[in-house]
């Protein structure tokens, strides 16, 4: 029987993905409209819009998240997908299932397609004192960052060099995952000595021995925000981007920081410092950059690259690429659908709004006047987007996604409208 890994046929792909979320769904339907294909997820907890789809088959499996069940269920997988004549494709939502796929991408590589860069490259760039590092080299505005080690025996912070209010984020998502304690965000806005000193001793305390990064609290809210995703061929050389405006983020504890409604919005600034990033290091695949506008002196000031596409990808495919031919073309056709002049990469930014959560939320909570009547025409001409509502899908399905959908107006007025008063 001929290999799929050396002849790979688009019709012989089986997506395997890792999670529950939005971008777990985005990806089982792009990959069913583009190519027909059924995906295989696997997940923690029954997340119910994506066990009840018709386009994939849903597994449970306690543990998933971690490293080892995660590889060991790979590895039984693999042989077996190669030995039906099929080419599995490994994608997974979260910093750390990219890091766990990219760490054992050697091994992995027998039996699946694995689109995620190198491990050495993963390790350097996610470290965000270097992707600071790398971005002054580039001329890259950031926020002006200090870090403190967290190991059991580290020093206690020396507050007075501070000032605050100010931001703090563990320097390492993908380690910090496996971090428990009470009081437990995704970012932290610290307001007096007394909080960072709290959180650091929490830290210490937990199995997470990498670096927490204060940061200068850039002023404004949500809608200062601005989102990059790149995809870049193997010299790093960008072949699609989109840009959008972040309008309005996740206001839950553990979530604060995830876009919910990004207005497609071109700004070639941004995506020409990213794309300087990402031939810098010579990045090939999705990559996603944020970024805020600093009121005080009119810069994007970057935050993070993120090794992996984002919750958010659709947008992309609302600006005008199709997701799933881009990784499909590069990473198991070898790159045949790249353009001939990858100097000219395409713009993905035609007009549209990717959203997850009710007109009602927009309407009540973004207070910047002009994005706020530019989401609402969108709702309005049908050009809002929530990568959920399939009409092709089950009506199990699209009442579940319903239900998510609206169970934002309970999520935001507990955690934003209350608070406002």
């Amino acid at each position: 029987m001929q290999d799929p890994m050396r002849d790979p046929q688009p019709s012989s792909i089986v997506p395997v993905l890792f999670g529950g979320d939005v971008l777990i769904y985005t990806w089982v339907r792009c990959f069913h409209e583009r190519y027909g294909l059924t995906s295989q997820v696997y997940a923690t907890t029954d997340a119910k819009m994506l066990s009840s789809s018709r386009f994939c088959d849903y597994h449970v499996e306690p543990g998933v998240d971690r490293s080892d069940v995660c590889l060991d269920l790979l590895r039984e997988l693999g042989p077996k997908l190669r030995a039906e004549g099929k080419v599995g494709l490994v994608l997974g939502t979260g910093d750390w299932y990219a890091r766990t796929f990219s760490e054992a991408k050697d091994e992995l590589s027998q039996w699946f397609v694995v689109p995620y860069i190198d491990f050495a490259l993963l390790d350097e760039i996610t470290q965000k004192g270097r992707f600071y590092e790398l971005c002054d080299e580039l001329d890259i505005p950031h926020p002006k960052t200090w870090s403190f080690g967290c190991e059991a025996d580290a020093p206690a912070i020396d507050v007075d060099e501070l000032s605050f209010p100010c931001i703090a984020k563990p320097s390492n998502s993908a380690m910090y995952h496996y971090a428990e304690f009470e009081g437990k965000k995704k970012v932290f806005t610290i307001e007096t000595p007394e909080e960072l000193l709290w959180l650091h001793d929490e830290l210490k305390r937990s199995v997470y021995d990498r670096e927490l990064l204060v940061q200068d609290l850039i002023p404004g809210p949500d809608d200062n925000l601005r989102t990059i995703t790149c995809f870049s061929d193997a010299e790093g050389d960008v072949r699609v981007w989109s840009t959008g405006r972040v309008i309005l983020e996740d206001h839950m504890p553990t979530a604060i920081g995830n876009p919910v409604c990004i207005l497609l919005e071109r700004n070639d600034a941004i995506a020409e410092q990213a794309a300087r990033f990402l031939k810098r290091v010579r990045y090939r695949g999705f990559s996603n950059f944020d970024a805020k506008l600093d009121p005080r002196d009119g810069s994007y000031r970057f935050f993070e690259v993120n090794t992996r596409p984002g919750r958010n990808t659709y947008y992309m495919q609302i600006g005008g690429a199709d997701i799933a031919e881009l990784i499909v073309d590069e990473f198991v056709l070898g790159g045949g659908g790249a353009p001939a002049d990858p100097g000219e990469p395409k713009v993905a930014c035609d007009r549209g709004l990717f959203t997850v959560v009710p007109k009602l939320v927009v309407r009540r909570t973004v207070r910047d006047a002009e994005a706020r009547e530019a989401a609402l025409a969108l709702f309005r001409e049908g050009k809002a987007q929530n990568p959920l509502f399939n009409p092709e899908d089950t009506l199990s399905h699209n009442a579940w996604a319903h239900l998510m959908y609206l169970n934002h107006i309970r999520k935001f007025n507990r955690y934003v409208w209350k608070a406002r008063g």
